[in-house]
């Protein structure tokens, strides 16, 4: 398969990391001093979100996998330093255990007033953590033909960066509680189907010309052709929280697109499932994580979840060696040995019965490798 061009899939990621008091272990408005300092050292590789207590980063456009790991696992040890400097920790976690969004501080900017001016509650109480992966493509043809398929496989690798257990100082039974969260914003959750990228087009542009939203990026969808990179834009996962576990799926995310691109060259496809299924696949991610059970759509049955991951590994084991990824999507085997960041909190919680305690082990796994 030599005559594939597999360097076209570059890798971006972008991960929103917790700001975090070191004597209460609440979140902690930082004011934007961490981003400030940050930028200085980091350029616009460190961004402000909504709520003070967030930071956000993002990796340089990465030629493969490797890259991708050094330039996360440096933004991870610089943003950590320069908290630690001005006082702070860092996390990685899709909801923070016990501390309250109504005490959190909104970052002022005129993007997010006018985002809580409109969406009011559902934007103040949105205080959650993710990990978004740009994956390039050639072009946007290929980009919708990617993310219409790629869909399907949304929920199996949201399993395995299920890293949100407890919200407000609750067990909410859930691994992933952050997309519950989410939910509360229009515009979010498994898109629909594009028959072609003139189809998705006229969709932003109906919404832009009715006033629904002033451009694409309030399309907050698990996955989006991004409005204006060639980028598939994977959204759907938690920050997980150690970099090794970004990169495997940052991995696994690469590798889906290259497989459906080697489908399409040779006038194959990947069937196309409706969004309301994928949608109940999605929904047990979110509660049981890897330990749970997702439905095969083909053989119409439930099947043991980390079987299904199973099978996506066979499904894109011709591309891992072209992208040369396999050493990453092999440490998936690691996740489902000592479980998904939800599991690791949740058995801290277990043995010491204290939230506290969960947070202190977040902080303790940031720079873990």
């Amino acid at each position: 398969m030599g005559n594939l061009n597999y360097k076209q899939f570059t890798l971006g990621v972008e991960e929103e990391y917790m700001v975090l008091d070191p004597k209460t272990k609440e979140l902690a408005s930082h004011e934007q001093k961490i981003v400030i300092e940050g930028q200085k050292l980091l350029k616009d590789k460190v961004k402000a979100e909504m709520h003070q207590a967030v930071v956000e980063v993002g990796t340089d456009i990465c030629q493969d996998i490797d890259e991708a790991f050094k330039d996360v696992a440096t933004l991870r040890g610089t943003i950590s330093e320069i908290a630690g400097n001005l006082g702070f920790w860092m996390g990685a976690s899709g909801t923070h255990p016990f501390s309250h969004w109504e005490s959190q501080l909104i970052t002022d900017h005129v993007r997010y007033n006018q985002i809580v001016n409109e969406l009011q509650e559902a934007a103040r109480s949105n205080l959650i953590f993710g990990l978004h992966v740009h994956v390039g493509m050639e072009d946007r043809k290929m980009a919708i033909h990617i993310a219409n398929t790629a869909r399907y496989f949304l929920p199996h690798v949201y399993a395995l960066s299920t890293n949100s257990p407890f919200w407000e100082g609750r067990e909410t039974g859930y691994k992933s509680f952050r997309t519950k969260v989410f939910d509360k914003f229009p515009r979010t959750g498994i898109p629909d189907y594009f028959e072609s990228i003139e189809a998705y087009e006229n969709y932003v542009n109906l919404l832009i010309k009715t006033n629904c939203i002033d451009n694409a990026k309030k399309i907050w969808w698990d996955l989006r052709v991004h409005p204006f990179f060639n980028t598939v834009e994977f959204r759907i996962c938690d920050v997980p929280m150690t970099v090794q576990e970004t990169i495997t799926i940052a991995a696994l995310f690469q590798a889906i697109c290259a497989k459906i691109y080697k489908l399409r060259s040779k006038n194959l496809n990947f069937m196309i499932y409706e969004r309301a299924l994928i949608t109940e696949n999605k929904w047990r991610a979110s509660r049981y994580g890897i330990d749970g059970t997702l439905i095969d759509f083909g053989k119409e049955t439930e099947v043991n979840t980390r079987l299904l991951i199973y099978e996506l590994l066979d499904f894109v084991d011709d591309v891992v060696d072209e992208l040369g990824s396999r050493h990453m999507v092999d440490q998936i085997a690691r996740i489902f040995e000592k479980g998904t960041g939800a599991d690791r909190q949740l058995a801290v919680y277990q043995q010491t019965n204290s939230l506290v305690s969960v947070v202190d082990y977040i902080h303790d796994q940031f720079l873990a490798i």
